[in-house]
């Protein structure tokens, strides 16, 4: 893979990873909960060069009692609020697929991308545990393997909507006074064991025909829903050749299912907290682990996640040296957000090609008629835009009421 194709993210959770975060005096977290936070940081993030902000939710509440910054906006609305803010980078919002509809997702993500003018994309995750069970009451909670099934037809679903319109299916001819032409509307028929979906969307085909999906590498059943379906995976190691013996298990796995491995990235997860110099850094987050205690920092201090304490320029040496062999990207977790974006903001990782080139920026398309601008995340990333899975098939549709 060319070096120009590393791809640089950003994980933006609350005030920071770390549970103590929101204590700084810089983490601004008398404004976690107003779109001006999130417009602050994501632009932040966009002048260092990032190539996409990662924006996490959940229906649990954060673990770790009352010393913890408690309390989430949903992810979706959040990239909703920035997009108009932003230009070119792009907008991952995680959503579970447990206890929410294909179909409400389906529309949710495309309307990003509309919003974001062909920026959006969906990381897809699970809701584990009786307690977020209990938060619906529809069912019972359920094993990984069972839940990642779920997602795994919920995915196979979402995205079929996605398709159920073709590029042209809006006509809007005055003088005929069709809007729509039917035949370019499909039902999808999707019939699983979770899952019985009629379709069509009610959601013309977004910007970027699919948007990006990314998955969490986590355990087996995630792993095996990645390899099929996403276009970005996350995955998380200790070190640079645990790292690189993961990306070459995964490549060999998409191959082995009939992908093509150059067109998946696989993106590694790295703790960070940036400061003046590493010794600053390393203090700082000795004060953030004093403030935590006895809060459980386990997120933090997983054993399986790199974390790198220091400065920009400490922190471009390892990406350089990532490149080299271990991944096709990374994602940052900054322990304090709002510090290490104003670093990185002042100090962008100059040295380090990323498929943006921020921060000049890749400017996003102004019409849906751009589809093919390098603007479109799809674009950035080297894939193409797909044509409707339905599309071939039009004169073999429309029946019902449509």
């Amino acid at each position: 893979m060319p070096d120009s194709d590393f791809f640089l993210g950003v994980e933006l959770t609350g005030t920071g990873v770390h549970p103590a975060s929101w204590r700084r005096d810089d983490s601004r977290a008398e404004d976690l909960f107003t779109g001006g936070y999130w417009v602050d940081t994501v632009a932040a993030a966009e002048s260092a060069g990032v190539d996409a902000v990662f924006v996490p939710d959940s229906f649990g509440v954060q673990q770790g009692g009352a010393g913890v910054a408690r309390g989430v906006l949903d992810a979706i609305a959040i990239a909703a609020r920035v997009a108009a803010r932003t230009h070119g980078i792009g907008l991952i919002a995680q959503a579970a697929v447990t206890h929410t509809e294909p179909f409400h997702l389906s529309k949710a993500i495309a309307s990003l991308d509309f919003a974001s003018l062909g920026r959006a994309g969906w990381e897809v995750t699970v809701s584990e545990g009786a307690e977020q069970a209990r938060v619906f009451g529809r069912k019972d909670a359920q094993a990984g393997a069972a839940l990642w099934h779920e997602a795994d037809e919920a995915i196979d679903v979402v995205t079929r909507l996605w398709d159920s319109w073709e590029d042209d299916a809006e006509i809007r001819d005055q003088s005929t006074g069709r809007f729509i032409d039917r035949d370019k509307l499909h039902y999808i028929d999707f019939v699983g064991e979770n899952f019985s979906v009629k379709g069509p969307s009610i959601t013309p085909r977004a910007p970027q025909g699919l948007p990006i999906i990314t998955i969490r590498a986590a355990d087996a059943p995630s792993t095996a829903v990645a390899v099929r379906h996403a276009d970005l995976i996350r995955v998380a190691a200790a070190d640079l050749d645990a790292a690189a013996a993961r990306r070459a298990a995964l490549r060999a796995a998409l191959a082995a299912a009939g992908r093509d491995p150059d067109k998946v990235r696989v993106l590694l997860d790295i703790d960070i907290h940036l400061a003046d110099t590493v010794a600053a850094a390393h203090d700082e987050v000795a004060q953030l682990d004093r403030w935590a205690d006895p809060i459980a920092t386990a997120d933090t201090n997983a054993p399986n996640t790199l974390r790198h304490l220091g400065t920009p320029d400490t922190l471009r040496e390892l990406i350089t040296t990532l490149r080299a062999c271990a991944t096709d990207g990374v994602i940052l977790r900054p322990l304090a957000a709002p510090a290490a974006l104003r670093l990185l903001a002042t100090a962008p990782l100059h040295g380090v090609p990323t498929r943006s080139g921020h921060p000049a920026g890749v400017r996003i398309p102004t019409t849906r008629a751009d589809s093919s601008s390098p603007g479109m995340l799809r674009s950035r990333l080297g894939l193409a835009r797909p044509a409707s899975r339905y599309a071939q098939t039009s004169t073999a549709t429309s029946e019902g009421t449509l």
